[in-house]
């Protein structure tokens, strides 16, 4: 049995872009892994990716969201239910209004975890973005680009979870 309490979740991100994290596959012996993310309005997830071994099913619980699931981009709302199978190019984003969004691999990735925890250090500056490119096959999040999502996302500004793009150094003032 797995149980997490909503105060004891571990959480990351910024008001913005918040994960609460769930569980692992080492904690459901392999079955799934589960997060729950919550993206302020026009925030968006990830870059366009795929897996090679789990299929990423999304659970509204509140607010929409846009998905690119495959070939096509569809907004999901309250209580929409969305399955990607493993190998198929997805990504998300919220639109004009916040996203709360049970995420689940299954099956569960051993240290899927731990990609959630890189990707925090990225976004606040404490590791490198090339980092999770160099990670790709361990946390089996294989990045691509989707001139479709692009086009649907040009549409209104978004603002990335995170960027792929080493960040430059400021000048000191």
């Amino acid at each position: 049995m797995t149980l997490v309490r909503a105060d004891r979740a571990e959480v990351l991100g910024t008001e913005n872009a918040m994960i609460r994290l769930l569980a692992d596959g080492r904690d459901t012996d392999g079955a799934i892994s589960a997060n729950r993310t919550t993206l302020a309005p026009g925030v968006d997830g990830p870059p366009p990716h795929f897996h090679r071994g789990s299929t990423e099913i999304f659970f509204v619980l509140d607010g929409a969201l846009e998905a690119l699931a495959g070939d096509r981009v569809v907004t999901l709302g309250r209580g929409d239910f969305l399955a990607v199978p493993k190998l198929m190019p997805h990504a998300f984003g919220s639109v004009a209004e916040p996203a709360d969004v049970l995420i689940l691999f299954a099956p569960g990735m051993l240290d899927r975890l731990d990609y959630f925890r890189l990707g925090d250090r990225v976004l606040r500056g404490q590791a490198d973005p090339r980092e999770l490119l160099a990670t790709q096959d361990r946390y089996d999040n294989h990045f691509l680009d989707s001139p479709l999502w692009r086009e649907a996302r040009g549409a209104r500004p978004a603002r990335p979870w995170i960027s792929l793009q080493p960040r430059r150094p400021r000048a000191r003032e």
